[in-house]
């Protein structure tokens, strides 16, 4: 029989939606999240014997989120996840290593009332602590920021052979929906106060949006690194970002068989076929000269 060993472990409890809402007299503020958490540490014998002395239920931990929206709030997804982090391992002398990742789904108020939202096809925001009793590691992130451009965009002078059939363009649609992580250089270790969470993630999505609208485009690449430099260059605590991009491929219909010619400059304006798969994907990570990367190549893990 060969011999095993346990290897890497982890458990929790994933996927607790919470709703928290905040009345300010008759104007009312929503926070709604999807967190996960998970917890490793001692947890050799529940795997080898099955003994659960080591084990905090998961219930434990469902129950441990909806506790703390009501009695600290939900300032932010980032500082939100590092207070349940940071519980875990001070409160659970077995537990060694919490991670919390959050998923913000926002709402926008509608004007009529202080009490009615709509969710208006907004990107997620995601947010993901690691906290191992001494550092915490902070990584943002978004995903499903549906972005286009209708021109300022070519393909031309790549590598062909003798499959290659896809024509030149020197006038083109750019679109993506852009899934992006980054990491803050603040641990908590040194004593130094937390960034501003909201305000960090809204200057890099403005800055994300930015570079995509501002940058004549050769290639998804080229714009991809764009939006990453321009994030990382105008936030001195973002060390690092990563990048999945699909490109969301419109071609032009042939209106030849109708006796009709759909180039980019046609009068009247050109039309597209809008398809779905497949897709070209386009992934990278933009560092700070120096930084390390330690945000995984594979977002899905994250």
């Amino acid at each position: 029989m060969p011999t095993t060993v346990l290897g890497q472990n982890q458990y929790g409890k994933a996927e607790c939606r919470v709703v928290k809402v905040v009345r300010d007299g008759t104007t009312h503020h929503i926070k709604d999240l999807n967190v996960s958490v998970s917890l490793s540490g001692e947890m050799d014998e529940v795997h080898y014997s099955g003994s659960n002395a080591n084990v905090l239920p998961t219930d434990t931990t469902k129950n441990t989120v909806y506790a703390f929206a009501r009695e600290h709030g939900i300032a932010s997804a980032e500082e939100f996840a590092a207070l349940l982090a940071r519980h875990f391992v001070a409160g659970q002398e077995q537990i060694h290593r919490a991670r919390v990742r959050v998923e913000e789904y926002a709402w926008d108020r509608i004007a009529a009332t202080g009490h009615s939202f709509v969710r208006d096809g907004r990107e997620t925001r995601l947010a993901q602590v690691a906290y191992d009793g001494e550092q915490l590691q902070v990584i943002a992130g978004l995903k499903d920021l549906t972005v286009l451009n209708s021109t300022g965009s070519e393909f031309w002078g790549y590598a062909k052979d003798r499959y290659t059939t896809l024509p030149e363009t020197h006038d083109r649609i750019l679109a993506t929906d852009v899934s992006a992580r980054w990491r803050y250089g603040w641990t908590g270790a040194d004593g130094a106060p937390a960034p501003d969470w909201d305000a960090a993630y809204a200057r890099a999505r403005t800055h994300i949006l930015d570079a995509f609208a501002e940058t004549y485009s050769l290639s998804l690449q080229q714009t991809m690194y764009r939006m990453g430099s321009r994030v990382v260059e105008h936030d001195a605590d973002i060390e690092e970002i990563r990048f999945s991009l699909p490109n969301k491929h419109h071609f032009l219909v042939d209106m030849e068989p109708f006796g009709l010619k759909n180039e980019p400059d046609a009068p009247g304006g050109p039309v597209y076929f809008a398809a779905d798969r497949p897709y070209g994907l386009i992934e990278a990570t933009i560092l700070r000269e120096g930084a390390e990367q330690l945000i995984p190549v594979d977002l899905t893990t994250l």
